[in-house]
């Protein structure tokens, strides 16, 4: 993993890459704004970019943006003190892999980026749920000629389409309860990379684009409070 850090703070900024380093985590560059992370991120090519939210000339919300547009592979996660609920769906909406407050300690921030090499969105405690919160709240959206759409009706549609297999249900129904692709795999007793199979599966039939509007579907279905049904081992 060769990493980008990006913040104003310079103490924070050293501090973070002798953390990194330490744990053997190549830091590629340092960058102390968006526009900055932006032209090191082209001569660099990053694997992750751990990039703070606000900062002077270009915020990290707008790098962010401008960083996915030239480079979709890379993945940036913003690393920072705001807790704001606007900052948080911004970050999601311009395209962050997850977002990560400073306060964590050292353990668990490894644990999340072990998390985001194994394809697994991190986020705070607490973050991805204000995220689901949100999508509920959108859940019933209005039309231009006022008729009110239930999306969790339509979804419901969707999901009979999608012909979604019974283990398929399981792993969204035990994915909504926040566990990890490790657990739901203990869980069921299948190999992790079924797991992660199936919900590429699921993301196909279903035509989502990430972990979090898997979560968000599975919580509007009312999979979230669902007791586990028996399903077949394919």
């Amino acid at each position: 993993m060769r990493v980008l850090l990006v913040d104003d703070h310079s103490l924070f900024l050293e501090g973070l890459r002798n953390l990194l380093t330490s744990e053997g985590i190549e830091v590629a560059g340092l960058a102390r704004d968006g526009l900055e992370a932006l032209s090191q991120a082209r001569h660099l090519h990053p694997d992750v970019i751990l990039m703070d939210v606000h900062m002077p000339r270009c915020n990290g919300l707008a790098a962010t943006r401008l960083i996915k547009a030239e480079m979709p592979e890379c993945k940036i996660v913003m690393l920072s003190m705001s807790e704001d609920d606007q900052d948080l769906f911004e970050a999601v909406k311009s395209g962050a892999s997850g977002y990560l407050l400073k306060r964590l300690d050292a353990d668990d921030f490894f644990n999340y980026l072990s998390d985001l090499q194994a394809g697994q969105p991190p986020f705070s405690p607490g973050l991805a749920a204000k995220i689901m919160a949100e999508y509920a709240r959108q859940a019933v959206k209005t039309e231009p000629n006022g008729t009110a759409i239930d999306t969790a009706a339509s979804r419901a549609e969707n999901q009979q389409e999608a012909n979604l297999s019974s283990r398929q249900v399981q792993i969204l129904t035990l994915v909504a309860q926040g566990r990890t692709y490790r657990q739901v795999a203990e869980a069921i007793g299948i190999a992790e990379r079924t797991v992660k199979y199936h919900m590429g599966e699921i993301l196909d039939r279903l035509h989502l684009q990430n972990r979090a509007q898997v979560i968000a579907y599975a919580t509007e279905m009312g999979l979230a409070h669902r007791g586990l049904e028996p399903g077949n081992e394919y």
